[in-house]
């Protein structure tokens, strides 16, 4: 849905207190965002759901659906997920403090509120939204299907055509398929980077692990399976020889050296070896940036 005002950022208020919302609406109205409201948790969901707003102000405390659950439910749709959320509550002890930010609440706003504070606060983390909005919005306009995964196979945040690709392999509490986090965590025990084939209801994938995060996040690649290029192709692509043609071959179809080495008659030391010569005339590290460029000569897609 297009938004009537594009260059306003869009708060939702969602408090059960008439007075609150008034004096709140007014304040962020004369500081130039655009304002939604919701008197309780079940509208403020349909709310955003409807129209995602830029950062959401939530009262812990309301009747029926709290601010808590409220904000679990936010964070359990990836629709809604990115979205900061600041609590806003006169409970000042800790369990509700932490409480609010095990919910998925990035800040904590005590009432009676302070108007100056509570701007600062938004612009703040409207800043630090904006350009994780745009860190990711410039990797899915490269044409590039990432996800950000958790040690325990949720998702952590994903780019708009990774989350196409995975649309219906994804279980109810958002994490990756059984098969597909054993073979992450197989491959991390490993420190490997062979890939994985996921085979989804509409097409075969690729999946590729990229690098580690900062926190220990794993980022993977999501490519579209079209099948890969002959060993002749590649030969005269990068100048290989036959054998070292042959090797990068399988290592795109996603075989390991041992299979390799199998597959081609030959131990799986030579395997390596001829390897350790393709990642020297690709000008690459890994098996999976070789494969990657392999699979780029069948169509420049499979890398998007």
């Amino acid at each position: 849905m297009l938004r009537p005002h594009p260059l306003r950022d869009v708060v939702l208020i969602v408090d059960d207190a008439p007075e609150n919302l008034s004096i709140l609406h007014s304040l962020l109205d004369k500081s130039g965002y655009m304002v939604l409201v919701a008197t309780d948790g079940a509208r403020a969901l349909d709310c955003a759901h409807r129209l995602p707003p830029d950062l959401i102000l939530l009262d812990a405390v309301m009747p029926g659906m709290d601010g808590f659950e409220t904000c679990r439910r936010l964070k359990e749709d990836f629709r809604t997920r990115p979205i900061p959320v600041l609590f806003m509550t006169g409970l000042a002890e800790t369990e509700h403090v932490l409480q609010g930010f095990q919910a998925g609440g990035v800040d904590y706003i005590p009432k009676p509120i302070r108007p100056a504070e509570v701007i600062v606060r938004i612009a703040s983390h409207l800043r630090n939204s904006r350009l994780i909005v745009q860190t990711r919005a410039a990797i899915d306009a490269a044409g590039q299907a990432v996800v950000a995964v958790a040690p325990n196979g949720e998702v952590l945040w994903l780019t708009p055509l990774a989350q196409s690709r995975l649309r219906g392999s994804l279980d109810v509490e958002g994490r990756l398929p059984a098969a597909l986090c054993d073979w992450l965590h197989g491959a991390l025990r490993a420190s490997e980077d062979r890939p994985f084939e996921l085979l989804t209801a509409s097409e075969e994938l690729i999946v590729s692990r990229l690098r580690r995060g900062a926190h220990g996040e794993e980022l993977l690649m999501i490519q579209c399976k079209v099948g890969s290029p002959e060993p002749a192709a590649l030969m005269q692509a990068f100048r290989l020889t036959p054998r070292e043609a042959d090797v990068l071959y399988w290592v795109a179809a996603g075989k390991t050296n041992r299979d390799i080495a199998d597959i081609l008659g030959m131990s799986p030391r030579t395997a390596n070896k001829h390897l350790e010569h393709v990642f020297e005339k690709l000008g690459v590290e890994t098996r999976t940036t070789a494969a990657r460029m392999a699979l780029n000569l069948v169509t420049p897609h499979i890398a998007q």
